[in-house]
């Protein structure tokens, strides 16, 4: 079957690089980085920046290094000593963790308001706890009254 499936191959061949290029290539930015050190070196700079460019020539690798490509999404992870942490600074909180702080003092405002019996259902809710009293405040004084009845039958 031809390559593509059944009907044909869409869009151009493969092309690759030729090995011998792709070292050409690599030498040659290697004799420019070489050349740019010994230039850097020669000059008074400090030795952080000197390291932090080996790390950088140190972490591209393959067509990396061949290209130069700035990509915006793309955030590099620098890392911070501990002497410039800010500890005191407020951390922003994420929008779940916002949220969920909101849900709970939501929570804790309705239950304030209903066991001070200001919302709607605590409303019913005491309104059917008073009915329901007094239905057992009946029930109670029907049986009272029975047994009355039965001991003033038992005694003549």
């Amino acid at each position: 079957m031809p390559r593509g499936g059944k009907k044909g191959h869409k869009g151009r061949g493969k092309q690759f690089s030729n090995p011998e290029e792709i070292d050409r290539q690599m030498k040659e930015q290697k004799r420019l980085e070489e050349t740019a050190g010994a230039e850097k070196g020669s000059s008074s700079e400090s030795e952080d920046s000197s390291s932090e460019d080996d790390y950088e020539t140190k972490k591209r690798s393959g067509v990396e290094g061949l290209i130069e490509i700035e990509n915006p999404n793309r955030v590099s992870q620098k890392n911070k000593k501990v002497t410039e942490i800010d500890v005191s600074a407020p951390r922003e909180l994420s929008r779940r963790e916002r949220e969920e702080i909101e849900k709970q003092k939501s929570k804790e405002r309705y239950m304030k308001l209903h066991n001070e019996g200001k919302t709607d259902q605590a409303r019913a809710d005491l309104a059917r706890l008073a009915i329901i009293k007094k239905q057992r405040e009946d029930a109670a004084k029907k049986r009272e009254d029975l047994r009355k009845a039965e001991e003033a039958k038992g005694k003549p």
